[in-house]
């Protein structure tokens, strides 16, 4: 009944019953146990989609908080099923690539439970309806991906990428919870579904724009949109397969898997449009432009991911307008954008995936990735050339592979958002093609690179660690397996277009069937294919070219880049954060008193008047009597003249007055057992203080500057008065009636004779229980510490 429920779990469950097996497994690889977890899910999820590619989709709830509308619901539709499988498939091959990727010195149950509660904290990212579950998921994945980052700690550019990672994304997380925050309070509910059928009534809603940008503003976070891109280079510090799984085809996804998700809220509006798709293309350009001039092969694929993602995202943006066109002609036409994203993200994983293990395999047979050092690689390693050669055409939009399909379908609703009537486009539409078209241009530049410069010209193996060879067949199968996908897309993509992307696009535009077209590799002389030859022709003479026009990378300042930015932001918070510390932090008890204290005053105070809650009344109190107010004045003298108090033994007296009158208060009101036990107690913490102040020095007492005792006297007084008016606030604006009434049938409720005793014992026995618990285990740290025989500490070396 909870299938989808327990798929989300069962990576958790794993990841804690890591550390447990691999103790008892012997010579096993813990690595083959690891991989039983995501294939097993795959095969649950692959065997769905006969049920999804249907129009169905899996509904399973357990309530968590219901009286607050948060329940762990989980939702399997055409779009998280292409996710899910893509968390599962992906991480069956990383898995598999791992296990002879990793070094034997490396902490295996570390690296496999990090990657469990990743690809956990991603499924239940995709899975969940709730808007709250699924940002606990998504703060999980910045977490996981902080440790993987960080797996080779010892290294420091691994913590400062794994921290840069997580603080950028945590951040757009933040933001993210602000906008569901938001749509709750517009809405009523945190079920993404229910908000999606009631959002029409809301799109004049004060929070509907802020709400909107605040959820961009954790997409673009996660999936290193620009000016967010600087995490991801840095990032790549983590070992291979974690790039290959975490960077290319799961984490960086999340936010484009919510950008998708939510599309059905927001799309149709003219400022998810242009937000989406012009912070897309924007990222698309950058990255792309940045990649050419990459000297490591990781950084290149890092700054690629960057730009396919923003190509992704800009298709995205440009297909939100079918939803404003609905079931139409401009809306099938619009729509198809959502279709190549949904198809360019499935081909991204294959050839990105495909081309970060190339990358492991060269660092791991080699010993660099430095572009400088290599070259001529292909006769050492033709297998691994060959894997390289798909994956980078198939990222150029070669034919002959499935990058080619998605590519076309780019420049299709490019073109076509030339002629949009809608949003202003008429004006600017043509930047959006032009833009697509330079950057792809870009993308064939460092494709060419990647492949020419790093298998091809003359061997350096003098600058090589090691004579490189091609490695284990088990390195070899996740790559393989994935060309073989690329390739076999190219040619039979209508298997995935049919029944995943067609299910997947219905559920982000609903009633637009057109916009999911048959998927063929020939639609004749077009403008798509012009721009096509375009892209061949100028990226191989800018290729040809390079080192005649690699100076327009000069122009750019060195300290003009957003990670620059950042590091000082950083440093210049650490500095505020140091000096502010040190203001507070002054090792100085009274400091810390008079802080606590003017917090109180000023939020409690602030609170009373400020909200007007401040009311007084006193026409309902009871008279105070002669005795009851010399009694009050007597202990306000003894208070004051403890501050004036010369000796230990006079301030311990005074501090008897005001307990001893406490008990006579008591007296005074028929209390004669809260008297009695207040006149124990004071007595024996009287002797108490007695006893102990015996053996502390002489006190001397220091004399304060005028101006300290001034504030001292000013916090003291205004906290007492704080107190009294909250005090006198709470008396006078009673909201209910007296619990005492309900007390004073306690012969008739517990047959207990005395009120205050049936209270300890009847009414508040558990509460009693624990008080004489925390006694008891007090007494037991009291008598540890009393029969505590201290040692005369360890011997010292006689030979030191």
């Amino acid at each position: 009944m909870y299938s989808l429920i327990l798929a989300i779990l069962i990576p958790f469950i794993a990841a804690a019953l890591i550390p447990l097996i691999h103790k008892r497994i012997g010579a096993l690889h813990i690595g083959w146990l690891v991989l039983l977890v995501p294939f097993t899910l795959f095969v649950i999820f692959v065997i769905q989609i006969p049920t999804i590619s249907n129009g169905e989709q899996l509904i399973q709830s357990v309530n968590w908080i219901p009286s607050m509308g948060i329940n762990f619901t989980a939702y399997l539709d055409g779009l998280s099923l292409i996710m899910v499988l893509l968390i599962t498939g992906m991480g069956s091959l990383v898995v598999l690539y791992s296990i002879y990727y990793l070094s034997s010195s490396d902490s295996f149950p570390h690296f496999y439970a990090y990657l469990l509660l990743f690809m956990g904290a991603m499924m239940g990212a995709v899975l969940s309806d709730n808007l709250l579950v699924l940002y606990i998921f998504w703060e999980l994945t910045s977490i996981s991906s902080f440790l993987l980052i960080a797996f080779w700690y010892h290294r420091k550019n691994s913590r400062y990428g794994a921290q840069k990672s997580l603080l950028i994304t945590v951040f757009g997380g933040f933001g993210m919870l602000a906008g569901f925050l938001m749509l709750h309070s517009m809405t009523g509910t945190f079920s993404i579904r229910e908000i999606a059928a009631v959002i029409g009534q809301y799109t004049e809603h004060a929070l509907f724009y802020p709400a909107m940008f605040l959820v961009l503003l954790g997409a673009f976070t996660k999936s290193a949109q620009f000016p967010f891109h600087i995490w991801l280079p840095d990032a790549m510090e983590a070992p291979t397969p974690v790039s290959a799984y975490l960077h290319s085809a799961t984490m960086v996804k999340a936010g484009i898997y919510l950008v998708a998700r939510f599309t059905p809220l927001f799309g149709g509006s003219a400022a998810w449009f242009w937000t989406v798709t012009l912070v897309g293309l924007v990222t698309l350009f950058w990255g792309a432009f940045c990649a050419v001039r990459q000297t490591d092969l990781k950084a290149l694929l890092a700054y690629s991911t960057i730009s396919q993602l923003g190509l992704i995202m800009s298709l995205f943006g440009l297909g939100s307008a079918a939803l404003h066109f609905g079931d139409g002609e401009l809306g099938e036409l619009y729509g198809l954008a959502i279709f190549a994203a949904l198809f360019h993200m499935v081909n991204h994983s294959t050839f990105k995936g495909a081309l970060f293990m190339v990358i492991g395999i060269i660092d791991h047979q080699v010993g660099t990735r430095d572009i400088r050092r290599l070259g001529g690689l292909m006769s050492f390693l033709p297998i691994t050339f060959t894997f390289a050669v798909i994956g980078s055409f198939s990222m150029a939009g070669l034919p002959f592979f499935n990058g080619f399909l998605s590519k076309e379908m780019f420049f299709t609703a490019t073109v076509n958002a030339t002629s949009l009537p809608l949003f202003g486009t008429s004006a600017w539409g043509l930047l959006i093609p032009v833009v697509a078209w330079v950057a792809s241009v870009f993308t064939f530049v460092y494709c060419m690179i990647f492949v020419f410069r790093t298998f091809f010209g003359t061997p350096q193996l003098k600058k090589l660690d090691r004579k490189p060879v091609e490695p284990s067949i088990g390195m070899l199968i996740s790559p393989a397996i994935l060309c073989v996908l690329i390739v076999g897309l190219f040619f039979a993509p209508n298997l995935l277009g049919d029944h995943l992307l067609k299910p997947a696009l219905n559920g982000i535009i609903p009633g637009i069937p057109g916009a999911a077209p048959h998927i063929s590799a020939w639609h004749g002389f077009n403008a798509e294919l012009f721009m096509t030859l375009g892209i061949i022709v100028i990226g191989t003479v800018l290729f040809l070219t390079f080192r005649s026009w690699y100076k327009i990378y000069l122009i750019q300042p060195a300290g003009w880049n957003f990670t620059v930015l950042y590091n000082s932001f950083l440093k210049d918070l650490k500095k505020a954060a140091n000096w502010f510390t040190t203001r507070y932090m002054t090792g100085y008890l009274p400091a810390y008193f008079a802080y606590t204290f003017i917090f109180f005053i000023v939020t409690s105070g602030g609170v009373l008047i400020f909200t007007g809650a401040l009311s007084i009344d006193l026409t309902a109190d009871s008279p105070i009597s002669f005795y009851e107010g010399m009694l009050a004045a007597a202990m306000a003298i003894a208070a004051i003249a403890i501050l004036f108090a010369k000796s230990r033994l006079t301030a311990i007296l005074l501090n008897g007055v005001l307990g001893f009158s406490i008990a006579i208060f008591f007296v005074l009101f028929r209390a004669p057992d809260l008297a009695l036990t207040q006149l124990v107690i004071e007595t024996v913490t009287t002797a108490l203080f007695l006893l102990c102040f015996n053996f502390l020095p002489e006190w001397t007492k220091e004399d304060s500057p005028k101006r300290t005792k001034l504030r001292n006297a000013a916090i003291a007084i205004s906290g007492g008065l704080t107190v009294t008016l909250i005090g006198l606030t709470v008396n006078s604006g009673k909201l209910f009636d007296s619990i005492s009434g309900y007390f004073e049938d306690s012969y008739e409720l517990t047959g207990g004779d005395n009120i205050v005793n049936a209270i300890l014992g009847n009414f508040r026995a558990f509460d009693t229980m624990l008080e004489s618990l925390v006694l008891f285990i007090a007494g037991l740290g009291v008598y540890t510490l009393i029969r505590l025989k201290l040692g005369k500490g360890p011997k010292k070396d006689e030979h030191q």
